[in-house]
């Protein structure tokens, strides 16, 4: 998604390589706009795999920091993927089948700042004190997105070093909240300027990838890739590039532990697919969750995060059922399980392995800490594959 900024601007040598080796002299970034065809793109197919995947919502990105438009914005003509390629409103088309075949809330991400647009550029040299790009560009395209498409949640991006002044962002939210048809229902994050990141949003997103391991006291987000390297398809991707479901899982489970949401990107290809591996790792993740989905859904930090004994068990607690829920990553070859932060109850906690209908035995070390035997079972008898949850009823 970067691929025009290190080729154009930083002149990496690997990007100007390729380019000289595989494309024409004279050929430009916009030279790009016609061969990004989607000719695959199945707004249907999509929905299907983003429901699969057990996610709650999800974020297009709309426009990135090139500028170009996925739907056929009026102030981005000639770029975007109505006029160009595709020839189709991508955005209209997914919202559609998203809110049709499935109960996900829609998102679009838009980058607030332009690479190389010329006015986005002259009011950079000018420090800001004009803002010919926000008022004749970014700020319309918010408010033509909001409008045409009433999506959940504004994923903002790229402050290009401004501050919010300069993108009126106040301005913008206070309609977007007051008046806009998603008034309601909307959602957004913490990226309106420079220094509101981490500070000023429905929910923080602190950094690329972010994941403290400890609780907030704040709503955040781990935005992060499943692609190590980059936020877009790459071609000359290795399969250990790739986050294994492994990985994911206990990413999604240190997130929710200390209260956040994990936003899992994928990057599809030029012709529209989700490429093979991308929706393996999506329907893994669905399938983990279709067996500890309590532990996750509608769940909120415990007193502890993870354990003090065992620190590959994550904690969290479901208000509606009242359990604590521990789920460990590694299944002990000892058979048995220790966790040093629980106080168990004599004659009244229960201790329960998800998937398995048998309550579990377990003794109690002292005031604090408990040890749990676990079933044996074989690996086709595991209730999932890639981590496990144990429901503590009547513990503190």
């Amino acid at each position: 998604m970067c691929f025009w900024w290190y080729w154009q601007k930083e002149k990496r040598v690997p990007y100007v390589k390729f380019m000289e080796a595989n494309y024409p002299p004279g050929f430009s970034y916009e030279d790009f706009g016609p061969l990004f065809t989607a000719e695959f793109f199945d707004p249907n197919q999509w929905a299907d795999i983003l429901k699969a995947s057990g996610a709650k919502y999800v974020v297009l990105t709309s426009k990135h920091h090139e500028g170009f438009t996925l739907w056929g914005s009026r102030y981005s003509w000639n770029w975007n993927a109505v006029d160009v390629g595709p020839k189709r409103d991508l955005v209209a088309e997914l919202a559609m089948s998203v809110r049709n075949k499935t109960d996900l809330h829609f998102g679009l991400y838009h980058s607030l700042f332009e690479w190389f647009n010329p006015l986005f550029l002259e009011d950079a040299t000018n420090v800001f004190k004009t803002r010919k790009f926000p008022t004749s560009k970014s700020l319309p395209e918010l408010y033509e997105i909001v409008t045409k498409y009433q999506p959940e949640i504004i994923w903002s991006d790229g402050n290009g070093n401004a501050p919010d002044t300069y993108w009126n962002s106040t301005g913008f939210l206070a309609w977007l909240y007051n008046d806009s048809p998603v008034r309601d229902t909307v959602v957004t994050n913490d990226r309106w300027g420079v220094g509101s990141i981490c500070t000023h949003g429905g929910f923080y997103t602190c950094s690329d990838r972010y994941n403290p391991g400890h609780l907030l006291p704040h709503k955040w987000e781990n935005c992060m890739t499943i692609d190590k390297r980059s936020w877009g398809y790459r071609r000359n991707a290795q399969l250990d590039d790739y986050l294994t479901i492994e990985d994911l899982v206990k990413q999604l489970v240190e997130t929710v532990s200390c209260g956040g949401n994990l936003l899992m990107n994928i990057g599809p290809t030029h012709d529209g697919r989700i490429a093979v591996i991308f929706e393996e790792r999506l329907r893994q993740m669905g399938a983990w969750l279709k067996v500890n989905g309590e532990a996750i859904y509608g769940t909120k930090p415990w007193r502890a995060q993870n354990d003090t004994v065992t620190p590959e068990v994550w904690y969290t607690f479901s208000p509606k059922g009242g359990q604590v829920n521990a789920i460990f990553l590694n299944w002990p070859v000892s058979g048995t399980l220790e966790l040093g932060e629980p106080q168990a109850k004599l004659g009244e906690t229960q201790v329960k392995l998800v998937g398995y209908k048998e309550l579990l035995k377990w003794v109690a070390l002292g005031e604090k800490g408990i040890v749990i035997a676990l079933p044996q079972l074989t690996p086709k008898q595991l209730p999932c594959q890639w981590g496990w949850t144990l429901q503590l009823i009547d513990i503190n």
